[in-house]
């Protein structure tokens, strides 16, 4: 439930920062006209990440098994794939995301009506489409799936609490340290859905190994105590991992790792040698009333 609570709390945090500088930027250009386009945008963003959600978990009932395994796993892969992808490119640009955003909405106010329409469902949707897929991958992993979905829907509850906090001026939040905490979270459990992927692989006879163990300490950790319990549902940490889970578990944690913590390492760097800006230059949503400063993550 931990691990799907952080990954609601980031992913709906991300959403929400973006609904909040889109809506502060229309108000500030005096735009306020275009906001009933903008929810429908980001209506229909949230309807399809739901609808997705439904039909990874319902679609592969009436399967045979071998076939839900096949799907699970390459699902879960992918959903490594797009988590790991958004880490890094949320640690790449957060600090220019205002601006981005201000962009998008200035090309489609000038356009069709559609325009910002289609900017607040592509905005948010991308966010929704990745939550959906990593959760399902998570829960699938963890073998359950009340728990995981209460746990996201409290994570996403409280995003939108902080992101509402957030724009009001009331929290101030470190967000570049809450998003590269985060991230290095994500990674932890992005390589344990992997791992479990290819559990998913092997259990439907698409890759070797499934009875070639790397350990088993089922008698330490028993999968039904509570503490095995709370490693599966945090980190999707099995008992009796195969050589194969292992090894993709380590190739995965090990470079991830230090390439991430390299750019974050870079990236503060450069923020320290660069010289001093107004505010306004160096913090792009700044400028923009109803936007907090902590929204440009800040190391």
């Amino acid at each position: 439930m931990l691990g799907n609570f952080l990954i609601g709390l980031r992913e709906g945090l991300e959403a929400t920062l973006v609904v909040v500088i889109l809506m502060a930027y229309l108000v500030k250009t005096g735009r306020s006209r275009l906001l009933p386009k903008l929810w429908i945008g980001i209506g229909a963003a949230v309807t399809v990440s739901i609808a997705f959600g439904a039909l990874l978990t319902f679609g592969p009932r009436g399967l045979t098994f071998e076939a839900q395994e096949a799907i699970g796993g390459s699902l879960s892969i992918i959903a490594v794939g797009m988590v790991t992808w958004m880490v890094f490119w949320m640690a790449r640009t957060a600090r220019t995301l205002g601006s981005e955003l201000h962009g998008k909405i200035d090309a489609a106010a000038t356009g069709a009506a559609w325009g910002i329409i289609l900017v607040g469902a592509l905005s948010v949707g991308r966010e929704g489409l990745e939550t959906a897929l990593f959760l399902w991958a998570a829960a699938q992993a963890t073998g359950e799936s009340t728990v995981p979905l209460l746990g996201a829907v409290l994570g996403l509850a409280v995003a939108v609490l902080l992101g509402y906090l957030l724009h009001r001026g009331v929290l101030k939040i470190n967000l570049g340290k809450f998003f590269t905490v985060t991230g290095i979270f994500l990674i932890l459990v992005a390589a344990g859905v992997l791992s479990y992927g290819i559990h998913d692989l092997q259990e439907a006879g698409l890759v070797p190994g499934l009875h070639s163990l790397a350990f088993d300490v089922s008698g330490a950790i028993p999968p039904d105590s509570w503490y095995g319990t709370l490693l599966k549902g945090t980190f999707n940490f099995s008992p009796a991992t195969t050589w194969l889970e292992a090894i993709a578990w380590w190739v995965y944690v090990v470079p991830t790792l230090y390439f991430y913590l390299r750019n974050y390492r870079r990236a503060q760097a450069a923020r320290k040698a660069a010289p001093s800006r107004p505010a306004a230059q160096s913090v792009p949503t700044d400028a923009t009333p109803g936007v907090p400063r902590a929204v440009a993550p800040t190391s």
